[in-house]
């Protein structure tokens, strides 16, 4: 949370610093030890010191989420897999059990808990927050730790969102039918 703060802090004062020369080797040194790469951590910093969200608290709980799958599940060793460009998530507009984006938020996730997001992607952008907003209510980091315990079981993730939906009123419209969120 120390090094989240003073990272805005320093955002605020020198926004143009990029992400890979923005934090002080042991800064860079303690985010390798929660399998954080200095962009991920910059996003959020980004997304916080200019439009407020997410939370310093909800970076917290996602960074604690990928600390978590890294040490227990990767056993602490950082894959050399191919980082997941925009070109490898399914488009937002593409559908699973008739709910667009849910194929897309569920890619960001997994790559997230395996640290392989490329640079300019983030999990938990404006259209995530939305999107769990609306289908079922879940927090960033609730449903990152739902992706790591259900292991690559996509069907269990899509059942979990649906009953998450079925439970928060937030079911999806029928078709031609607009939302209207309160």
């Amino acid at each position: 949370m120390a090094l989240f703060r003073e990272a805005v802090e320093r955002y605020l004062l020198s926004p143009h610093i990029p992400a890979d020369r923005f934090y002080l080797p042991e800064e860079q040194q303690f985010l390798g030890t929660i399998g954080y790469q200095p962009a991920e951590m910059h996003g959020y910093v980004v997304e916080y010191a200019e439009k407020g969200a997410p939370s310093p608290s909800t970076a917290l709980l996602i960074a604690a989420v990928r600390r978590s799958y890294f040490l227990n599940s990767m056993r602490g060793i950082s894959g050399n897999a191919k980082p997941i460009t925009a070109a490898d998530l399914p488009a937002e507009t593409e559908e699973f059990q008739e709910i667009p984006y849910l194929p897309r938020i569920i890619r960001k996730a997994e790559a997230k808990l395996y640290g392989t997001l490329a640079a300019d992607i983030m999990y938990g952008d404006e259209k995530d927050r939305e999107f769990l907003r609306t289908h079922g209510d879940f927090h960033l980091a609730d449903f990152l730790q739902l992706a790591a315990s259900v292991r690559s079981d996509r069907q269990r993730l899509v059942s979990a969102v649906l009953n998450a939906m079925r439970t928060h009123g937030s079911a999806q419209p029928a078709p031609g039918q607009e939302t209207h969120n309160a």
